[in-house]
């Protein structure tokens, strides 16, 4: 019975050690600065204007023939 205690109290050390050890690494990380906000320069612009025309011309087709 008293193995089975020790074998107890060795896991739950394993798992508090294992458990302590992320939090401290986390506490010494670096903080890094957020990430830009994403800015469009005009070429999504002219991308949705190329589908709509090409939408255009598709169903122009479609009604000439």
């Amino acid at each position: 019975m008293e193995m089975i205690g020790r074998a107890l109290m060795a896991i739950l050390l394993v798992v508090l050690a294992a458990a302590a050890f992320p939090s401290v690494a986390a506490a010494n990380a670096e903080s890094f600065a957020p990430a830009p906000s994403p800015t469009s320069d005009g070429t999504t612009i002219d991308q949705g204007i190329a589908y709509a025309l090409m939408l255009l011309a598709l169903v122009l087709t479609y009604i000439i023939h």
